[in-house]
């Protein structure tokens, strides 16, 4: 049985599966960044996370302690869904920083009106300029992290093959004509 090369759904999986493990690993970098972050600046864990899920899904935490684990779940199973987006992007073919450019002003956009709107945060204008520079440098981290997992283990995609191979075959090109 013989696979036919221009696959739509196979590279759909295939980006969707890339994605989810570059936003897992996005998440990783974010949450490293952020507890950085909080040691340095002595701030405390937010709850927004489970303040919106309480909004939109009516779902508390069993008990009290439970919030700050739930927020965690929440946190990483929102990063790494958000990866699915950065796939997506990739079947596009932008890549690079302007792929970069995009997830991270679909990511942050997102949570610039969820968040406010679901009672987890400020509207952006009435935030401090620090909290907002430390928002932009999270999902900046976010964002590059997820861009340069995608892009390695896009490496080797048929498609950038191809690319690559046709780069070659116009450099050859160039050469007989200088």
């Amino acid at each position: 049985m013989k696979i036919h090369e221009d696959n739509a759904l196979g590279a759909l999986g295939s980006a969707i599966g890339k994605g989810l493990l570059a936003g897992l690993a996005a998440t990783a970098a974010m949450t490293l960044s952020q507890t950085i972050e909080m040691k340095i600046t002595r701030r405390e864990s937010s709850d927004a996370p489970v303040k919106v899920v309480e909004d939109v899904a009516d779902a508390k935490p069993s008990a009290p302690e439970d919030k700050q684990k739930l927020s965690q779940e929440i946190h990483w199973a929102y990063g790494t869904a958000w990866g699915i987006a950065r796939g997506l992007i990739g079947l596009t073919g932008l890549k690079g920083v302007p792929a970069t450019l995009v997830h991270f002003g679909a990511v942050w956009g997102t949570a610039l009106v969820m968040l406010p709107k679901h009672g987890a945060a400020k509207p952006i204008d009435e935030q401090e300029p620090k909290a907002i520079a430390i928002d932009v440098l999270h999902h900046g981290v976010y964002a590059v992290a997820a861009g340069l997992v995608y892009e390695a283990l896009d490496a080797g995609s048929r498609r950038e093959r191809k690319l690559n191979k046709l780069a070659g075959n116009l450099k050859s090109l160039i050469k007989r004509f200088k």
